[in-house]
């Protein structure tokens, strides 16, 4: 089976099977959005969710948290991951939106990488996600089912990962995709154990391929 093969046939497999897959960030405007993006950084969406409305509801606009200070945001984000980075980079972040961009979220990806708390990963799923344009975000999740499915072989970088997705998959899907990957490592193929007992993409998986046995149905 040729690379090209191997992804048509599982974005065929996921447009038939996960077409409606979204981000579980729960968010009203793109700026709420950027803000759980920030937080959702080695910190789950689950936790997230649950402390990103006290967030929105303290720091309604950017102008607002902008006229904050980090040691603010701090109590309300202190049950996450790297607190006192985040509440760092979230104050920078509202900043910059009010000094350089009016407010507003940009949706290129030069601008987006100008602000604080915002590195590549974090600018791709705005980019998909806020303005739902062609591009391709990618985490540990999306790393990892990419190089055990055969999608990318072995790469060493999520820039490396990000170039050979966007490489094969077609532009129309590539939003999706991202919430497809994800989803399918957050919930099937985990990083200890995969599901492969009830992984639809068995049949075109190099891990499978190279595993046959180890995995088998129960019944």
């Amino acid at each position: 089976m040729t690379k090209k093969q191997r992804f048509k046939h599982v974005m065929d497999w996921f447009e038939e099977n996960a077409e409606s897959a979204e981000t579980e960030l729960s968010y009203t405007n793109n700026y709420q959005l950027l803000i759980a993006v920030i937080l959702s950084a080695q910190c789950t969406d689950k936790r997230v969710n649950m402390i990103s409305p006290h967030v929105f509801e303290a720091f309604p606009t950017p102008e607002i948290m902008a006229a904050s200070s980090p040691d603010e945001v701090f109590e309300y984000i202190k049950s996450c991951s790297y607190p006192n980075n985040k509440a760092k980079n979230l104050v920078g972040m509202a900043k910059k939106l009010v000094s350089d961009f009016n407010g507003e979220v940009p949706s290129n990806i030069d601008d987006l990488l100008t602000i604080p708390g915002v590195g590549r990963k974090t600018a791709n799923v705005m980019l998909s996600v806020a303005f739902d344009l062609p591009a391709m975000a990618v985490d540990t999740h999306v790393f990892r089912v990419s190089n055990r499915i055969g999608l990318t072989d072995n790469s060493k970088s999520p820039l490396e990962t990000e170039r050979e997705l966007v490489k094969y998959i077609p532009e129309r899907l590539l939003a999706k995709a991202h919430h497809w990957l994800i989803l399918h490592g957050r919930y099937i193929c985990v990083a200890r154990k995969p599901k492969c007992e009830i992984c639809g993409l068995r049949q075109w998986c190099k891990y499978f391929q190279n595993n046959p046995t180890i995995h088998e149905p129960p019944w």
